[in-house]
C-alpha cells in the first residue's frame, strides 16, 4: 500500500496476519475525515455496528497530518511536529481501542485538501476509494464550517466520480461535526443511532487528551450533542434512542456527476427557509 507522502501511516490492529491491502478490501464501514478526533465524533454508530463481529469492518481514514491545532496545558510549547507525532499516535489508539479494521492516516497539510485536483491528494483517496467496497461509507457534509472539512468532502466527492458506476458506494452519508445537522427538514435528516456501546463512545473521544486536555472539551460536547439530538427530534413522542448522530445523504451527489455540491447543499437550506416561512404563515405569522 503506497501512499503519496513518504510520512502516511498505515495501522492494521486487527488480530491475526492480514495485509493493509486485504483489510481495505474486506472494509464493509469506511469513514474519511479531515482531522484526528472527527471519525470517533461523527461515526461512532458504524464503529459500534462493526466493534467485535467478524462479518463487519470499520475502516478509518484521515487525510490531514494534524498540525495547527489549538493547545494549552502540557501540549501549549509542542512544536507542529511534535504535536502531529503525538495526534498520529492517539488516532492508532483510538482505532486499537475501537477494534478498527484498518487505519490510514494520508499526511496531506491541510493547504493541500483545500486545492481542487490536488495531485497527491486526489491519488491518494483514489486508490482508497477504488480498493474497497464499502456498505456505507461516512464523510464530512457539505454545511460544515470549518474549511478544511469542507476541503476534504469535496476532495472525495471528486474522488468518487472518477469510478465506474458500479464500483460507487450505495450509501454515502455526510455528519455533523464543525456545524451540527438538526436544522435539516425531518424528511432530509438521516439518524445514525449512536446509543451503542456509551463507554466506548466517551473512552475513544478521551484518547485525544492533546485536544481535550489542550482546551477542547470534545468528550462533553459530542456526547451532549448526541443525547440532545435523541430527546430533540420530535415533541410527540418518547424517545427512541438515548444518543444520535444526524447525517445527511450525499449518495446524489456520487449518483448525478452533473450535481454541484453548492446547489446539493442551498438546496437542504432552501426547503428549511420554506418550512419556517409555511409554519409561520400558518400561526398566523
Amino acid at each position: 500500500m503506497k501512499f503519496s507522502r513518504p510520512d502516511a501511516d498505515v495501522f492494521v490492529p486487527a488480530s491475526g496476519p492480514m495485509t493493509p491491502d486485504q483489510a481495505l478490501a474486506r472494509t464493509t464501514h469506511l469513514c474519511v475525515v479531515a482531522h484526528q478526533d472527527d471519525i470517533e465524533i461523527m461515526a461512532h454508530a458504524g464503529i459500534a455496528e462493526c466493534y467485535g463481529r467478524a462479518d463487519k469492518h470499520f475502516t478509518g481514514v484521515v487525510v490531514t497530518s494534524g498540525a495547527g491545532s489549538p493547545r494549552s496545558g502540557r501540549f501549549a510549547a509542542m512544536t507542529d511536529v511534535e504535536m502531529q507525532k503525538v495526534r498520529r499516535d492517539e488516532q492508532r489508539q483510538a482505532a486499537a481501542l475501537g477494534r478498527y479494521n484498518l487505519q490510514l492516516q494520508l499526511a496531506h497539510p491541510s493547504s493541500d485538501v483545500k486545492q481542487a485536483g490536488h495531485a497527491g491528494v486526489r491519488a491518494d483517496l483514489i486508490a482508497i476509494f477504488a480498493a474497497c467496497r464499502p456498505e456505507v461509507v461516512y464523510l464530512h457534509q457539505p454545511a460544515d464550517k470549518h474549511d478544511t472539512h469542507v476541503g476534504v468532502f469535496l476532495r472525495c466527492i471528486e474522488a468518487l466520480r472518477t469510478l465506474p458506476r458500479d464500483a460507487r458506494p450505495r450509501q454515502v452519508l455526510g455528519c455533523e461535526g464543525w456545524r451540527g445537522l438538526d436544522w435539516l427538514v425531518d424528511p432530509d435528516k438521516v439518524g445514525l443511532d449512536a446509543s451503542a456501546r456509551p463507554d466506548l463512545a466517551l473512552e475513544l473521544i478521551q484518547v485525544f487528551d492533546s485536544q481535550i486536555t489542550g482546551g477542547k472539551r470534545y468528550d462533553i460536547a459530542t456526547l451532549g450533542r448526541r443525547a440532545a439530538n435523541a430527546t430533540f427530534h420530535t415533541s410527540h413522542a418518547v424517545d427512541r434512542a438515548t444518543a444520535v448522530t444526524w447525517a445527511v445523504d450525499l449518495t446524489p451527489l456520487v449518483a448525478n456527476d452533473a450535481l454541484s455540491p453548492r446547489e446539493f447543499a442551498l438546496q437542504h437550506v432552501d426547503r428549511l427557509r420554506a418550512d419556517v416561512a409555511a409554519r409561520l404563515e400558518k400561526m398566523g405569522g
